[in-house]
């Protein structure tokens, strides 16, 4: 069973960054699409980041700009560099695969951003 962990999430103002980066207990890592979701109080989990296994990346509208997606295969690692964080950007942040079957979800990262 594939574990993922995340790390890095914490309390910032807005327009401050955050570096979130998430661990997979998994050879072969490289093989996949690896997406950052995010979620909200009360609302469902959103993917908003991918990068493919060969490094395309692609992100949903309201973080273009501010978010980078990217990997390091080799310590079976994906990050999520945060800027300019916005008080809506508030929630538990996860990663996983873009596809399905998707692995066991980790606990999430907390980012919380005040205004």
């Amino acid at each position: 069973q594939v574990q993922l962990v995340e790390s890095g999430g914490g309390l910032v103002q807005a327009g401050g960054s955050l570096r979130l980066s998430c661990a997979a207990s998994r050879s072969g890592f490289s093989l996949f699409a690896m997406g950052w979701y995010r979620q909200a109080p009360g609302k469902q989990r959103d993917l908003v980041a991918t990068i493919t296994s060969g490094g395309s990346t692609d992100y949903t509208d309201s973080v273009k700009g501010r978010f980078t997606i990217s990997r390091d295969n080799a310590k079976t690692t994906v990050y999520l560099q945060m800027n300019s964080l916005k008080p809506e950007d508030t929630a538990v942040y996860y990663c996983n695969r873009v596809y399905a079957p998707w692995w066991s979800w980790g606990q999430g990262t907390q980012v919380t951003v005040s205004s």
